[in-house]
């Protein structure tokens, strides 16, 4: 049997992965340090030599949360402190986060309607 799409990204795998860990670690509460210290353990050994991926995951919790309130803005700031603390890339976050907007942007516009089009 042959796929008509090729399988998903190893890298789109890891990061999934990485956001996941980073959001069970970053509570809607304050984490304690031990947890803190815990969850970047974790990321840092999934992640491995990839900061980049770490910088990524930090980026787009940081971009997609503004604007949403105060809450949503805590936890994305404790996704993105996790990153930091595991070894993100400092220097790609801020691009990230304008991809986290961008995306945040795209997610808000209603869907596309399709239709028919009016010849002139």
């Amino acid at each position: 049997m042959t796929r008509d799409r090729p399988g998903p990204d190893h890298d789109r795998l890891i990061v999934a992965r990485l956001d996941c860990i980073a959001q069970r670690h970053a509570r809607w509460g304050a984490a304690t340090e031990d947890e803190m210290t815990a969850g970047a353990a974790e990321l840092r050994e999934l992640a491995g030599d990839r900061p980049d991926l770490l910088a990524e995951v930090a980026g787009i919790a940081l971009g997609a949360s503004e604007g949403k309130g105060p809450e949503y803005g805590a936890r994305s700031q404790a996704v993105a402190g996790l990153c930091r603390l595991a070894g993100a890339d400092e220097d790609a976050i801020p691009s990230w986060i304008k991809e986290g907007r961008r995306r945040a942007a795209s997610a808000a516009l209603p869907p596309f309607s399709g239709g028919l089009r009016q010849r002139p």
